[in-house]
């Protein structure tokens, strides 16, 4: 009766969800998310940049953010 009663409640203590994944393989991906962070790609930090601009932004929704950063972003304007 005590294992029936166990299954059908879904949560568990705080001491026994922690048990699950371990200190250090939780600072590990800690620490691997942070290095994720750092390192973005091109397209991510441009689409960054696009979506601080509103005009860029609004091009975006309509061209897509690759085409409205090349828009306003990609090539200097000397004039």
């Amino acid at each position: 009766s005590e294992q029936s009663l166990a299954f059908s409640d879904p949560f568990i203590n705080r001491r026994r969800a922690n048990g699950f994944i371990p200190a250090d393989r939780r600072l590990e991906a800690i620490s691997q998310e942070r290095i994720r962070e750092r390192n973005k790609a091109p397209h991510e930090r441009q689409r960054e940049i696009c979506e601080d601009y509103y005009p860029c932004e609004l091009y975006a929704f309509r061209h897509g953010y690759a085409a409205a950063y090349r828009h306003y972003f990609g090539r200097r304007r000397t004039e």
